[in-house]
Parts: C-alpha cells; structure tokens; sequence
C-alpha cells in the first residue's frame, strides 16, 4: 500500500508541474502580457512603453526561467533602471532582506495585482468562503441522493423506480444557471410571496449565514450534484439486488428490510463512494457560476474576478488550487476504494 501511495504522490507531483506550466504558457502569452501592461500602466502605452514596462518586471525573459522564478528554483530578476531604481521579483518594501528565490517551494505566490495583497492571503480568504459553500452542500446532498438511489435501486423497474430516476435525470439535466434563476423566482420574488422567502443574493452571508441568505446558492448546487450520486447508487444497488447472497437470502426467509440494510447496502455504497469524492473537484470548479450568480465571493467568484482582470499570479495559483484538489480527492477514493472493497489489490 506504502508504495503505492509514493508511486501516485510521485505521479501528482509531476502532472502537477506539466499542468502547471501549460497554464504559466497560457497566461504568460504575449497578448495577455500587453494587457497586464495597459491595465496597470495605463490603455494610451504605446509599444515602445509596454516593451519597456514588461521589461523591467522581467516578463520579457525566457518562458522556462520565468517558470523556474515561478517555482522558486531560480533566483528571482532584479532590474535597475537608469534612474537607480531597483525592481525584482523578491524585492518588497515590507520586507527589510531580500530573499534570493521567492516562488512556489518557498510559499510565495506573487501579489494580486486587482486587490493589492499577497496571492496567498486572497486565496485563503475566498477558499474559506468556499469551503464553508461545499460543507454544506455535501452535508444536504449525499443523505438526500443516497437516500433516492436506495429507493429507486431497492426494486429494479417498479413506479418508485422510475419516478425517483425521472427526479434524478431532470435534476442532473438542468444546469446550476437555470436551476438558480428558478429558484431565485420562486423562493425570491415578490410575485409569488408578499414577501421575500429566500434573498437573492448570498453577499451577506459571508458576514453573517442564515437560513434566509445562504439557502439558495446551496440549493442550486445540491440539485444538479444530487441527481448524478443517485443515478450511480440506484445502479450499484439494483446490481446488488441481483446478486446471488441476496437470492440465497430471501430464500432461507429473510425480512426485505434485513436483506437491503444488512446484506445490500454495505456494497452498494462502494462504487457510490468514488463518485462522492470527485465531487469535491466539481464543486470546486462548479461554484464559479453558483458564486457570481448569488454574489457570494468565494473561490469561484475570484476565479472569475482574477480572469476578467488579468490577474496572471492569481490565475496561476487558482489553476493549481483546481489541479491539487482534484490530485488529492482522487488518490482519497482510490485508496479508500481499497479498504470498502476487500476484493480490490492494489499492484506494486
């Protein structure tokens, strides 16, 4: 098992450096480096003064020693200008030594360059927002769609069976923009209440959560996720159902409900279980349009702020954010797929 599990770390570390560069690429283009430059210094820079800017905050070096800087493997630039002002990457006016690397390895994200603070203190922020959004989320949504899988699953093509899978489909089909506004119109619109049931907007909450202002964005986010975790635990149970322990049951006379909460259920939630953890990827990705659409600004709605600004340090460390944790929650189901499922032997 120990080496399996440094077999796959070793695995993570490298594909975290190949999509990490890939993403450096992307942003580190030459258009959205133009940008970057009008956007802090001003849309009337002509080229002559946007070659000069980019050049002395060391965009115009080679792409792999900028990522090197980037990671914190090679010494951060250091630029002096004819007038005798330094400028480097390590160089900060809150910090009395200069470091010589200041990257990844070293905790050093960069500074923001929308909201004036280190990366890292914006990241901490938003992804405790965030996480605060998908606890609940998953707190609501896995009781609520094992609970329909179970039933749907517990007899294979009866009206229980199909209703509950319609529910489910419907669900899984109607994406988080659309199930929003929805809910938005029904639970908070004055055209059909006198009154406001829900707010509309999730922006108080960050300060103070209640019922009222944190419902909806839950909601919308349990829905869609709901629909996929039932439709995978209604398949692995009607295929336990199935099964030949579960016949040899009901023939020595065992009660139903003994024969699904005793005999069925244990190994119907082991394929279930792999899809729950990859939900944590997706709420982590799927919270971008759930955020902007409540107004709640959490990770999703920094994503999409460091996106519209051109933030390329925020960018970079939102990408790897994305990329661990879905890294992360997929070595979680492999090894805890092992300790479900005993018939399961991981290779060496």
């Amino acid at each position: 098992m120990w080496q399996f599990i440094t077999k796959r770390f070793g695995l993570m570390v490298l594909t975290t450096l190949c999509l990490s560069f890939i993403v450096f690429f992307l942003t580190n283009l030459q258009p959205n480096l133009v940008k970057l430059a009008k956007t802090e210094a001003g849309i009337r820079m002509t080229d002559d003064q946007v070659l000069s800017w980019l050049g002395d905050r060391g965009y115009n070096q080679p792409l792999l020693l900028r990522y090197g800087e980037w990671l914190g493997v090679v010494p951060g630039y250091v630029h002096t200008d004819e007038e005798g002002r330094t400028r480097g990457r390590c160089i900060s006016p809150h910090v009395k030594d200069t470091p010589t690397y200041c990257g990844l390895l070293q905790g050093t994200l960069g500074n923001s360059t929308i909201f004036n603070v280190s990366v890292g203190k914006a990241l901490a922020t938003r992804l405790g927002l965030t996480g605060i959004l998908m606890f609940w989320v998953m707190i609501v949504m896995i009781p609520m769609a094992l609970i329909i899988g179970i039933f749907a699953g517990m007899r294979e093509g009866s009206k229980t069976d199909r209703a509950l899978s319609t529910v489910a489909i419907g669900f899984t089909a109607t994406p988080e923009y659309i199930s929003g506004v929805i809910l938005s119109v029904i639970f908070a619109s004055r055209l059909v209440f006198d009154e406001r049931f829900l707010l509309p907007s999730a922006q108080s909450a960050m300060e103070n959560m209640s019922f009222s202002n944190f419902a909806l964005p839950v909601m919308t986010m349990v829905l869609y996720g709901m629909g996929y975790i039932a439709r995978m635990t209604r398949a692995s149970m009607a295929e336990v159902m199935t099964a030949q322990y579960i016949r040899t049951a009901r023939l020595k006379g065992v009660s139903f409900p003994n024969i699904v909460f005793k005999h069925a259920l244990r190994n119907a939630l082991i394929a279930p279980f792999t899809v729950i953890m990859l939900q944590f990827p997706w709420l982590l990705t799927g919270v971008v349009i759930v955020e902007t659409l409540f107004n709640y600004k959490g990770f999703g709605w920094l994503l999409v702020m460091a996106a519209d600004g051109n933030d390329v340090e925020l960018l970079l460390s939102c990408s790897l954010v994305a990329v661990l944790v879905v890294l992360v929650t997929q070595l979680i189901s492999d090894i805890g797929y092992v300790f479900l499922n005993p018939r399961i032997r991981v290779s060496s």
